[in-house]
């Protein structure tokens, strides 16, 4: 039996109602077969200082482990601002400094978001898919998964209740872990 590829995901929204929590939440339900996800927390982070990037807080250490040892990398994030919430951002750097040291390198990456805006965070991946460049990232290019107007999608429980959004959702999922097989090589079953 093959290894499970392993996707590490993490969040870049504090909220504990957050739908993209909620959308975390889901993935972890709808893995396809021979897939597992592991979700760190970044609610402990400091802020970035790159007087501390070659000495991190223990936080930011298992952080960086974790990224070793993942097989891929699945994102979750609102957009605040047009932009990638701070949150994130201070995730990405601290994982991404030293330049020496940056454990994202050649990994593949997923990115989804949920916002109540009518553009779903299309802003905010777009601009972190220019963050991939930097970080010699492989993202995925389609299936995309941006949910507007995301209160609709969820019940009071943070259930994603939308048999067609849970679809495209297992769809990212499952492009996902083929992206990560074909860039280790390893023969896909068709």
């Amino acid at each position: 039996m093959a290894e499970p590829v392993k996707i590490l995901g993490f969040v870049g929204s504090l909220r504990k109602a957050s739908y993209n929590k909620a959308l975390m939440r889901t993935a972890m339900q709808l893995l396809p077969e021979g897939a597992k996800l592991e979700v760190f927390d970044l609610a402990e982070f400091p802020l970035f200082n790159q007087d501390f990037e070659r000495t991190p807080p223990e936080i930011v250490k298992q952080f960086k482990a974790k990224i070793r040892a993942a097989d891929a990398i699945l994102m979750a994030s609102p957009e605040y601002n047009y932009s990638i919430p701070g949150v994130l951002k201070n995730a990405i750097d601290w994982a991404s400094r030293p330049p020496t040291d940056n454990v994202f390198d050649g990994k593949p990456v997923a990115v989804m978001s949920a916002s109540t805006s009518k553009l779903g965070g299309a802003r905010m991946q777009y601009h972190l898919r220019q963050s991939f460049v930097w970080l010699n990232m492989y993202p995925i290019n389609r299936p995309e998964f941006m949910l507007a107007n995301a209160a609709a999608y969820f019940d009071n429980e943070g259930n994603l209740k939308d048999e067609d959004t849970r679809n495209r959702l297992k769809d990212l999922l499952e492009a996902l872990v083929q992206w990560t097989l074909k860039l280790k090589g390893t023969p896909q079953e068709r």
